[in-house]
Order: structure tokens, then C-alpha cells, then sequence
């Protein structure tokens, strides 16, 4: 080739490269979250935020994230769980209970999108589930506060009689009677999941009942409070947080509390979403996945029962403790779990009555 045709070859060659169009980049994935509280700084819906930034970051340039907060559950959750997929959401996490049916009606009208959804049963070939087993946590703080109570009474705040909140009043129960036979809780139901005025309203009611020991299954930040607030009248009041670390609502009463970390099984899950390797979701983890911890221990907690907590939280690790251990009996008497044998996830995720201990009455359903 002379060099006048290898002039011409080049320059040519540049010329179809100019004019062939550069690839682009495959666009993020979009990924929508609906939320039953504002997210705040604390609670429920904060901690699956966190999770849900935590992915974000993880998969940087991967995915784009979009929340709906403050949905309620119903109707209006099915018109917001169907918009985001009719918005371009490839996945889609719907984070309340409540939102089971919705979410179920939803995946089947739009079978390229996955939806997962947590603390529910639910699941189809593009829906999955997740939960976490917060009554291992729950049980450790009852441990806390039947060493602790002078009263021998608690106080729990609870939204709504589900399994999932049935587990918690009754793991903390057992947790208190297993080092405090005398031991007894009572509960107030507020009906809602966030409702900061009568979760307040509960928890002083429960205190002017005797209780000492303060706990809830709601989203606020309320409970807590209210522990701190009358604490400079009772010292000996105490209370123990849900869902995340509120301490800094309660640095002198909060004792410690059960928090959910979700992050990493956002991660996790969206990345097998992404490769096209996902095949289904029906999850239920615990401090073994690293789904749940404690927050960190008031210094009231003498370093003894520190010890105690830690040595039981290992054995619950290595599935030598379950929380429903037996023998289990419920408050009318009947055994539920025999003794040498522990509650299958099957039973756990029916439960439906309060154990031995609890003072309150279920409400009918």
C-alpha cells in the first residue's frame, strides 16, 4: 500500500468511526420503596431507609432509588405500589405488614417486576419475603428487665395483634419470668403503627399502672421519651427501644433495645436481581444473619449481666437457646410447646395468644 491509499485508508476509517454512534451506558435500575411512617431519625421506617442508602451506595451507579413514605396500608398502598412499577421501578420493597394483599395483587399484574415484601407470607415467582426473627432480641431485653424491675411489673405498647407483635410481647415475657418468675407484663394496643400521641398516652398509663420497665412495638420515638421524661421521678424506671437505637431520646432511661439492620440484605438481594440469578426469597433472619442486634447497654447495666446477655446471645447464635423453649404455656394454661422441644416457625408464625406472665387481655380480632 502506498502511503497516499494508507492516508486515505486511516482517514477513512476515522470517518466511520465518527459517524458510528457510541453505546451507551445501560441506564440504572430503578428501584422504589414504600414506607408506613415518615422515615424521622429514628424507628421502622428509618431503619429500612438506612437500608435502603446503604444499598445505594453499595451499587453505586447501578441502581436509583425512589421512597413513598407515610402510605397507608389498603387501598392507597395498591395505587402506590402499582405507580412505582408503572414508573419504571424493576424492583420494588413494600415495608409494612399491611401491604401483603396489595403487593400480591400487584406482582401479578406486572410479572417483569420483583416485589418483596416484608413480614409477610405471601409469595409468588416475582414476589418474595423477608423478615427478621426480632423475638430473639425482644427475649434478651426481657432477661434485662426482669433482672432489673423493682416493680415486677412492664409496660408494652403495642400497634397490632399479629404473629410478629404477638412474638415480641410474648419472647420479652419469657425472657423477663426465665430469671424472674414473679415477673408480669401488661399491654395497651394503639391500633396504629404510628401514632406518637397515644403511644405516649399508653406508655404513662402503664407507668401509673407500676410498671418500671417500658417497651413498645410502634414506630415513634414516643415511649422512650415519655421513660426519660418521668424518669427524674422514678430512677428505677427504665425502658428498652424497638426497631432502632433511640438513645438520644432516652440517654438515661433507654437500657438498650432490638434494632433491625436490613443493608445488607438489600445489597445482597438486588445484586442477584441484577445478575438475573435470583430464584425466589422467603427469609427469616436473625442475630446468626446479623438481621437484628442490640443497641448498646446503659451503664445501669451492671457488667455481670452484660455478661449474662452476651453468653445468651452467643447460645441463640449457635441454636442452643430459643426464646420458646418448653415447656411454653399460654395465659389460660394450655401447653403450647412441650418441654425438650422448642416452637417451630410454623407455630411462631401463627401465634395468636399470650403466654403465662402476660397480665392483659387479647383483644377479640
Amino acid at each position: 500500500m502506498n502511503h497516499r491509499n494508507f492516508v486515505l485508508t486511516i482517514l477513512g476509517g476515522a470517518t466511520l468511526l465518527a459517524s458510528t454512534p457510541l453505546l451507551a451506558a445501560d441506564p440504572p435500575t430503578k428501584i422504589g420503596f414504600v414506607y408506613v411512617s415518615p422515615v424521622g431519625d429514628a424507628g421502622w421506617t428509618f431503619q429500612h431507609d438506612q437500608g435502603r442508602k446503604q444499598m445505594e451506595a453499595a451499587l453505586k451507579g447501578k441502581v436509583t432509588t425512589k421512597f413513598i413514605e407515610n402510605v397507608p396500608e389498603g387501598a392507597d398502598a395498591e395505587r402506590i405500589i402499582r405507580q412505582l412499577a408503572q414508573d419504571g421501578s424493576r424492583i420494588v420493597f413494600t415495608t409494612s405488614f399491611g401491604y401483603m394483599n396489595q403487593t400480591a395483587k400487584v406482582a401479578t399484574a406486572f410479572p417483569n417486576v420483583t416485589f418483596f415484601h416484608a413480614t409477610g407470607y405471601k409469595q409468588g415467582k416475582n414476589l418474595g419475603t423477608y423478615n427478621a426473627r426480632f423475638y430473639e432480641g425482644r427475649y434478651l431485653n426481657g432477661v434485662i428487665a426482669g433482672k432489673m424491675t423493682k416493680s415486677n411489673i412492664a409496660g408494652y405498647v403495642a400497634a397490632f395483634p399479629i404473629p410478629e407483635v404477638m412474638q415480641g410481647i410474648n419472647a420479652f415475657t419469657q425472657g423477663m419470668r426465665s430469671v424472674n418468675p414473679k415477673a408480669q407484663v401488661r399491654v395497651i394496643w394503639v391500633n396504629s403503627w404510628f401514632d406518637p400521641g397515644k403511644e405516649r398516652e399508653a406508655a404513662l398509663t402503664l407507668i401509673s399502672q407500676g410498671a418500671d420497665m417500658i417497651t413498645h412495638h410502634t414506630d415513634s420515638t414516643a415511649v422512650v421519651q415519655a421513660a426519660e421524661e418521668k424518669h427524674k421521678e422514678n430512677k428505677n424506671l427504665y425502658a428498652f427501644s424497638y426497631h432502632s437505637d433511640m438513645s438520644k431520646y432516652g440517654p438515661t432511661a433507654q437500657l438498650t433495645g432490638t434494632t433491625h439492620i436490613w443493608g445488607d440484605f438489600y445489597t445482597k438481594i438486588v445484586n442477584e436481581v441484577l445478575a438475573g440469578t435470583w430464584t425466589g426469597t422467603n427469609l427469616w433472619g436473625g442475630f446468626k444473619d446479623g438481621m437484628i442486634r442490640l443497641a448498646p447497654l446503659n451503664s445501669a447495666v451492671s457488667a455481670e449481666l452484660k455478661t449474662q446477655v452476651a453468653k445468651m446471645q452467643a447460645e441463640i447464635v449457635a441454636g442452643k437457646l430459643h426464646p420458646f423453649a418448653g415447656p411454653v404455656v399460654d395465659q389460660d394454661g394450655k401447653e403450647r410447646v412441650a418441654k425438650g422441644k422448642s416452637m417451630s416457625d410454623g407455630d411462631l408464625g401463627a401465634m395468636n395468644y399470650y403466654v403465662q406472665g402476660v397480665a392483659s387481655t387479647l383483644p377479640k380480632r
